[in-house]
């Protein structure tokens, strides 16, 4: 029945101009709007409902009105040819409206059906509603074989609306649709007027970049390439569907590459979002009742496009040579200095410095190097008492027996197969002697060298295995995840998950930023270089052993490679993590480019302590278990920090407890015990100390560098619970860093105060290294993109290439912090080099 009254109602209303019109699209156009006027809700038995049929034509505005009694269709018919590229837009305003029965506009074409109602509802977070009266979209044009081609297509007009509605229709073309390479496009779009053009490849162009740019950081929009297929996805609510696609404010860019749209060209697509929120911007107030609609005012935006080609394969190349070539030149510099190094070890044999020069002898320092001014004694020595709880004597030199040289070398034949690092201490003279030696009010590296050589060596590659180990369990997971990021990225083409410089990202093969994947290879190539470095000097010491080198076995800082090797691990490390993280960069996968940072800081500054604590220096199961503490703090801080206040009172109570507690451990050489009694004696030396008699610090030295390390600690605690930095983990690797140079800073000046030297290889490295750090430094702080913002609000400081058009600041920031951590490396190598033909029983501690 309600076929049969279609065709009645198409008969009674099919005369005329109108019904030859409709007669030539055949039987499958009755047929779909038999089924269009079932579907919107033709109910009873017998119903007619009038249907009109108008020949339209373009660029006329058609003002009609519509009810539920009657429906409308304009048929229009344009020439398509192969060679030239087209848009159609369909334009509606609704003048008077309900939104119980809003107007159904069904465009029809060939191979496609675009169907919308007005006024049209978008929604926002939380199901917010806004309403839209006036709709623009642009329809999709199918594709032809033929070189000209007439192509009809269908505009029907309903409502289920029994008083009616008054609409404005309008049918356009397109005349700018298509793209031209490097001419820039302006246009206006909106929630309900989404814009699309086409870009087709030219010859020789295999990559291009699309830019789309405004002056107007709101409202917030997507920009999306999608392939040359109908339905084309232009809404806020279906624009992921398919393609690539990305939020912006006011800059945006996507790489797309010919090979994966076959037809060699694709649409540029540019919705306007209803809401501002997934840009960063201010969210609107819930309403207060749920079907509530709200207006959501004037929010056109002006939009520029611009599709420029990619570099090509010259360029890849060059990238990839002049990368390489920079670091390769530093084994080419080290291998000369290598040379020139072994012809001075050579005339150096020659003429045989004897080993027991020393500055000391030469006049060059004091013979007691350290006066503070008077102590009392007897105070100082109750908190020594009070700490250590050990012999109450204070002569600063008592249980200290200097060893000979001639000692040495029956020692060295003694068999230690059996020896371990504690084995000393089983002896009570040993251990009282210990406690008074590390207790002395000036000590010398002999004092806290006491402990065989072998031993130690073993305690300090385990260094190097552990890290060696952890660096295979922590990298093959990285490597798995970022794997399935990137193909995350590449089969939903949300380009919101990674946070890249979207103006300087060159893909290769399936990844999409390959420039900042190969600028982290000096640190792997650097790391590398430092090991072989480290080696040879590790083979040249055991050599000077075996022959019972008198220098090597008693003069200078005992020379332990463990931590080298480690350290040089760690850079290695650290590039390969770098690697993976800017595969995605985001906030979830950043402490992959993080966590071996910490341990180069941690591995530096033991290696700092350890050069004139050889004895008492942490062990590898301490110190990499204080790393991993720290590094669970880093995620904890990322995943919980932002803006818990709970969360950075609990850390910077930790800290400062922290800070107390190793500053105790240094003070007292480890000679202190944390236990019930700890407040008694704390308690004790207060008294003591301070109110009995008021005494200064027994070690001044060691006083200084831990009162401005808790200055600096305690400040960093305190901005960081006033503050509450989005980005915990540079927050955290700042502390390390300062810590670190603090140090630093302090082991140079006192190694200067005591009349020591820096050799000008030393002196050469510090200097390099410093103006590289300063140079890196500045790169770093450019800040490229952020993952504390939206991505859209990271894309707004991404800038383009400014090296070989290949790489940008962040790449210089690699290369150059890569150089100046090897620099680093080196300077704790060699700044210690001036004492290796000075005893040991002459280098003083600090």
């Amino acid at each position: 029945m309600v076929l049969r009254s279609c065709w009645k109602s198409r008969h009674k209303n099919g005369s005329g101009p109108a019904a030859s019109c409709w007669i030539r699209p055949g039987l499958a156009t009755l047929l779909w709007l038999c089924v269009t006027q079932f579907a919107c809700g033709v109910g009873a038995v017998g119903e007619t409902k009038n249907v009109v049929q108008k020949d339209a034509e373009f660029d006329i505005t058609y003002n009609d009105r519509v009810t539920s009694e009657n429906q409308t269709i304009y048929a229009f018919n344009h020439t398509i040819s192969r060679n030239k590229t087209e848009g159609v837009r369909v334009t509606v305003d609704v003048l008077s409206w309900g939104l119980e029965s809003p107007i159904l506009f069904v465009v029809r074409q060939k191979q496609a059906v675009l169907s919308f109602q007005v006024p049209l509802i978008l929604r926002g977070l939380y199901q917010r509603k806004y309403p839209y009266n006036h709709v623009g979209r642009t329809l999709c044009q199918p594709p032809t074989r033929a070189l000209s081609e007439t192509q009809y297509f269908f505009v029907d007009v309903s409502t289920l609306s029994s008083q009616g509605t008054n609409y404005q229709l309008r049918v356009s073309r397109v005349e700018s649709f298509t793209l031209h390479t490097d001419k820039k496009f302006s246009f206006t779009a909106s929630p309900s007027q989404p814009q699309y053009f086409k870009y087709v490849f030219p010859d020789g162009v295999d990559t291009v970049v699309v830019k789309v740019n405004s002056d107007m950081t709101f409202p917030c929009s997507v920009m999306s390439v999608q392939d040359i297929q109908c339905p084309v996805f232009d809404l806020d609510n279906n624009v992921a569907f398919t393609g690539m696609y990305q939020t912006m404010t006011k800059k945006g860019a996507i790489t797309v590459q010919r090979k994966d749209f076959p037809s060699n060209s694709f649409y540029v697509v540019i919705v306007v979002k209803t809401e501002d929120e997934a840009c960063g911007g201010p969210l609107r107030f819930y309403p207060l009742r749920p079907d509530e609609l709200i207006d959501a005012g004037n929010r056109s935006k002006a939009i520029n496009v611009v599709v420029s080609p990619a570099i090509n394969s010259e360029v890849y190349v060059m990238g990839m040579l002049f990368c390489l070539g920079i670091f390769l030149s530093f084994y080419l510099l080290t291998l000369l200095v290598a040379c020139v190094e072994n012809k001075r070890m050579k005339k150096r044999e020659v003429f045989e410095i004897p080993a027991d020069m020393s500055p000391a002898e030469t006049g060059t320092i004091p013979a007691a190097p350290y006066e503070y001014g008077s102590f009392a004694d007897n105070g100082s020595t109750l908190s020594s008492e009070a700490i250590t709880d050990s012999a109450t004597s204070t002569d600063n030199n008592y249980g200290y027996m200097e060893r000979s040289l001639e000692s040495v070398g029956r020692s060295r034949h003694e068999s230690l197969s059996s020896v371990e690092e504690d084995d000393y201490d089983t002896l009570d003279d040993i251990d009282s002697d210990k406690n008074i030696v590390r207790t002395k009010k000036f000590l010398c590296v002999s004092d806290l060298a006491r402990k065989d050589k072998r031993i130690l060596s073993k305690k300090y590659q385990i260094y190097f295995w552990n890290i060696a180990t952890i660096a295979v369990f922590y990298a093959l997971p990285v490597i798995q995840l970022v794997i399935t990021y990137q193909t995350v990225v590449n089969v939903t083409g949300n380009q919101d998950i990674c946070f890249y410089n979207f103006l300087c990202a060159h893909p290769l093969g399936a990844l999409s930023a390959f420039n900042n994947i190969l600028s982290n290879v000096g640190y792997v190539m650097l790391g590398l270089l430092f090991l072989l470095i480290v080696l040879k000097r590790d083979i040249i010491h055991n050599r000077a052993l075996i022959r019972n080198d008198l220098n090597a076995l008693e003069c200078g800082i005992p020379k332990h490679f463990g931590l080298y090797y480690a350290m040089g691990t760690a850079l290695m490390m650290e590039g390969l993590l770098s690697a993976c993280y800017h595969v995605c960069p985001n906030y979830t996968n950043f402490q992959f480019d993080t966590s071996f940072m910490y341990m180069i800081a941690g591995l530096c500054m033991l290696k700092l302590y350890q050069k004139r604590h050889p004895d008492i220096n942490a062990s590898a199961y301490t110190a990499y278990a204080c790393l991993a503490g720290v590094i669970f703090f880093s995620v904890l801080g990322v995943v919980f920090g932002k803006g818990n206040m709970v969360f950075w009172i609990v850390f910077s109570v930790i800290h400062i407890l922290a800070t107390l507690l190793l500053s105790t451990q240094l003070y007292y050489m480890g000679r202190w015990r944390f236990d019930s009694g700890v407040l008694r004696r704390i308690v004790y030396i207060i008294y003591t100390d301070c109110i009995r008699q008021c005494s200064g610090p027994m070690y001044i030295d060691r006083m200084v560098l831990l009162v401005m390390g808790n200055i600096v600690n305690w400040s960093l605690a305190a901005y960081g619970l006033i503050e509450r930095p989005n980005d915990f983990a540079s927050y955290l690797l700042a502390i390390a860093i300062c810590n670190l140079l603090l140090y630093f800073a302090f082991y140079i000046i006192m190694k200067l105060r005591s009349g020591e030297r820096i050799q000008c290889l030393a002196l050469v490295c510090i200097l390099f290294t410093a103006v590289v750090w300063g140079f890196a430094l500045y790169f770093f702080f450019q800040g490229l993109s952020t993952w504390q913002k939206t991505p859209a609000e990271s894309r707004e400081h991404n800038r383009d290439c400014i090296l070989l058009s290949f790489f940008d600041d962040h790449d210089i920031w690699h290369f150059l912090s890569s150089i100046a951590m090897f620099g680093s490396f080196l300077v704790l190598l060699t700044m210690d080099d001036d004492l290796d033909y000075v005893q040991r029983d002459k280098i003083f501690v600090f």
